[in-house]
């Protein structure tokens, strides 16, 4: 389906984008904002993992740049310059891993990881030329949205909000989780992917695990994975397709 023009980002001009780390910076930002999470110095020093020190380095840099404002809270908001150059650099990461996983034939698992190094390279053009490929998906290999289709994963399920015995398509899997190369091997060695029917057996809130049925096996997840997970009833997923 291609997407409708009011949904469009206007593409950030090449000659205009900042640095690489810079960009590295703004996606993490404009993720964690969409998903609702405040963004703190200590939360970017996890994700880009550096030290404290050298995000408060970059942060300052990109204040003085106009990439980003930060409160009295010291939470970090991106101006709309940011927004754009930071959905700009979302945008091709997702096409990038479309392309390596449809087209090139990455594994799943590996493919955020050789988006990464991709992704500051790709000209405007080719990220169209990308998009035309990939027959304009609104979603990554993860099921995350594509900047200005964000709409299309809010009527999702926390996986550890799905009810015991039910079966759910599972739909998405958070940045969050793409972060750690094991934990994606993981999860697709054991099938629990994007358009994998998975049923919830138990939640073990002492134990910090949730086990899950999915491809014939139960497979055991800690919380803090299966919080990052999104499934949808499949009633409503084929009703939808």
């Amino acid at each position: 389906m291609v997407p409708a023009e009011r949904d469009r980002l206007p593409e950030y001009p090449e000659e205009l984008r900042p640095t690489p780390t810079v960009e590295d910076y703004l996606g993490v930002i404009y993720v964690l904002a969409r998903d609702g999470e405040s963004v703190f110095g200590r939360k970017l020093a996890d994700w880009m993992e550096v030290s404290p020190p050298t995000v408060t380095a970059t942060v300052q840099r990109m204040v003085r740049d106009g990439w980003v404002t930060m409160a009295e809270d010291k939470t970090i908001h991106l101006t709309e310059a940011g927004r754009r150059a930071a959905a700009s650099v979302v945008r091709r990461h997702m096409l990038t891993e479309l392309l390596l996983a449809r087209v090139l034939g990455v594994p799943w698992s590996r493919v955020h990881e050789e988006a990464h190094k991709l992704e500051h390279n790709l000209t405007t053009e080719t990220a169209a030329r990308v998009a035309e490929v990939v027959n304009e998906s609104t979603v990554c290999p993860h099921g995350n949205p594509l900047p200005g289709h964000e709409a299309l994963t809010e009527e999702l399920i926390p996986l550890l909000s799905a009810a015991p015995g039910q079966r759910y398509l599972l739909a998405r899997v958070h940045e969050e989780i793409e972060r750690n190369p094991r934990m994606m091997a993981f999860l697709e060695e054991h099938c629990v992917v994007p358009g994998a029917e998975v049923i919830v057996i138990e939640v073990l809130p002492y134990n910090e695990t949730v086990t899950v049925h999915a491809a014939d096996r139960e497979v055991v997840l800690g919380l803090a994975v299966a919080a990052h997970i999104w499934v949808e009833p499949l009633a409503a997923a084929a009703n939808g397709a």
